[in-house]
């Protein structure tokens, strides 16, 4: 003991203050709930898939940067309403097991829509300080548009495909193709927010990145939907700058934070590549930033 005092004695004489330990950034924040899009999971899945994180290693990110995170499983097909009543069940369940009285929600892709419905419409408002959407589907998405419009007899031929799929993957006894499609189309997302307003005292913010060109190489997934994406949103009045999945215009709500910033190199940000599924993201922008901002920027409003 004594020597400990003799070195910062030594220290102080020298005027070399004592070192000092770096409190994480996100310490003192709220926690966070991530809400999974279409056919996406969570830390909690049963499925064969979950042997790929959905998030990318983003939740164990956030976590190392001192963020207390949950990220439960919903259907990965089924009505924004159906997925909603699940998020809010399970969260609300984690909120009360560990005395938390607020949460900021961060929803991709049509997790956006059904956190605005559990903000909105079930009872969560008040439990939450702030929403931010990732590539969000709040005006629709064209591909769902096209999908719709094809014959019924392929339409449920397709979704018989997709509930059969379902459940030998996910882990999930039931699935509803069709319900998750009539929820991402123009007209469907149009009635949603008819019903869904922004709650009073809660603060909502979104992000997206968008293609700017067809690259099978940076974007093996996207490239086969974005020029459906891109054509069919500048006739729909999307506009052309599109994800693959999701026009820019359509990921707008609350404050727009704008797109990740990426290198000179790289032909823009997908709809996968935002939140890091499969690890999609990583080899191209800096994903792991792009979340710490995100966080940080809702823990600044909390």
């Amino acid at each position: 003991m004594k020597k400990k005092l003799l070195l910062i004695s030594a220290f102080l004489a020298m005027g070399i203050s004592a070192p000092a330990f770096a409190v994480p950034p996100l310490q003192g924040m709220y926690p966070i709930v991530l809400s999974h899009g279409l056919f996406g999971w969570g830390s909690d899945s049963t499925g064969i898939i979950d042997i790929i994180g959905y998030w990318g290693g983003m939740d164990s990110y956030l976590r190392s940067q001192g963020a207390i995170v949950y990220a439960p499983t919903k259907s990965p097909t089924a009505s924004n309403q159906t997925r909603a009543g699940e998020l809010k069940t399970k969260t609300a369940l984690w909120m009360a097991a560990n005395g938390y009285t607020k949460v900021h929600f961060i929803g991709h892709s049509q997790g956006g829509l059904d956190t605005r419905y559990t903000i909105a419409n079930l009872g969560m408002a008040s439990k939450t300080s702030t929403f931010t959407s990732l590539a969000g589907v709040h005006g629709g998405s064209p591909v769902a548009d096209v999908v719709a419009g094809l014959p019924t007899s392929i339409k449920n031929a397709l979704a018989t495909i997709v509930n059969a799929f379902v459940p030998l993957v996910y882990g999930k006894t039931s699935a509803n193709a069709l319900a998750a499609l009539s929820s991402l189309t123009k007209s469907g997302v149009a009635a949603f927010n008819a019903a869904t307003p922004n709650a009073s005292g809660v603060k909502y913010y979104s992000y997206s990145g968008h293609m700017y060109l067809l690259d099978p190489i940076q974007h093996p997934l996207m490239a086969l939907t974005w020029p459906i994406c891109s054509a069919v949103g500048l006739l729909n009045g999307y506009g052309a700058d599109c994800d693959g999945l999701v026009p820019v215009s359509s990921a707008h709500w609350g404050t727009w934070k704008g797109e990740p910033s990426v290198g000179w190199f790289i032909t823009g940000v997908d709809h996968l590549q935002i939140s890091n599924t499969l690890y999609s993201g990583q080899t191209w922008f800096d994903v792991s930033g792009f979340f710490l901002g995100v966080a940080k920027n809702a823990k600044a409003n909390q």
